[in-house]
């Protein structure tokens, strides 16, 4: 005699019993990496702000000891960078002024252009 194997159907209320547990359990670990995550943005907000003040002290002693002392190359480069911004100014007027003026000479030619008529071509030998 073999004996009968029962099946086993799950009840409803054990099925959704299941699924709550599924549910409760990733809610807790969702909870769990939440935290964890929020704890590292904190340490990272932390450091930055760390970082730029050893940023702002560095500036600071930086410009203490540079002071107001150039050198001499410094100050030749300083007055080239002035003078090649002065040309590039006298450029840039030039520029414009070359671009408004011819504006009405070559509508002007353009109209002389347009008034030549072809000759006809002389007739064939």
């Amino acid at each position: 005699m073999s004996a009968k194997k029962k099946s086993v159907k799950n009840k409803p209320s054990t099925v959704k019993n299941d699924k709550d547990d599924l549910l409760m359990q990733n809610f807790i670990s969702l909870q769990k990496v939440l935290t964890n995550l929020a704890v590292r943005v904190d340490s990272l907000t932390n450091q930055t702000a760390k970082l730029l003040s050893l940023f702002e002290i560095s500036a600071k002693s930086f410009a203490q000891k540079q002071g107001s002392s150039i050198n001499r190359d410094d100050k030749e480069f300083l007055e080239k960078l002035d003078r090649l911004i002065e040309q590039n100014k006298l450029i840039a007027k030039g520029i414009t002024l070359m671009e408004s003026k011819p504006k009405t000479n070559m509508q002007e030619e353009i109209v002389k252009k347009t008034d030549f008529k072809p000759r006809p071509f002389p007739p064939r030998i």
